[in-house]
Parts: C-alpha cells; sequence; structure tokens
C-alpha cells in the first residue's frame, strides 16, 4: 500500500466525509425509538426464556434432593 503524507490523507478524508448522507432529526429520533422498542422486547423475552429455565432447573434440583 502506498504511503500517503499528511497533507493528502486529509484532503481524503474530508472527500470522503463529504459523500457521507448523514441522517435528520427524525429519522434519528425514529431510529432510537425502534431501537428502545426493541431493546424492551428482547428484554421481556430473555426474562420468559430464564424464567423457564430456572423453572426447570430448580424442578430437576428437587428431584435430585
Amino acid at each position: 500500500m502506498a504511503r500517503v503524507n499528511p497533507g493528502e490523507f486529509i484532503r481524503q478524508v474530508r472527500a470522503e466525509t463529504a459523500k457521507v448522507v448523514w441522517p435528520t432529526g427524525p429519522d434519528t429520533v425514529r431510529t432510537a425509538i425502534m431501537v428502545l422498542i426493541m431493546t424492551a422486547l428482547l428484554g421481556l423475552f430473555f426474562l420468559g426464556v430464564d424464567a423457564v429455565f430456572s423453572w426447570i432447573v430448580s424442578g430437576l434440583i428437587a428431584l435430585a434432593s
């Protein structure tokens, strides 16, 4: 890979940054709300899975005693 001097590197970084399409404010809020909803749903799902496994393990321990 060819070495690039610092000035050329900065020019390349600015050129690439100019190509980025930044999200609008409403897009960012919508995405944040979707992330919070999915996090809550996954939290509830894993709470349920944990409760089922806890019940199974408790039953197996009771059988072993």
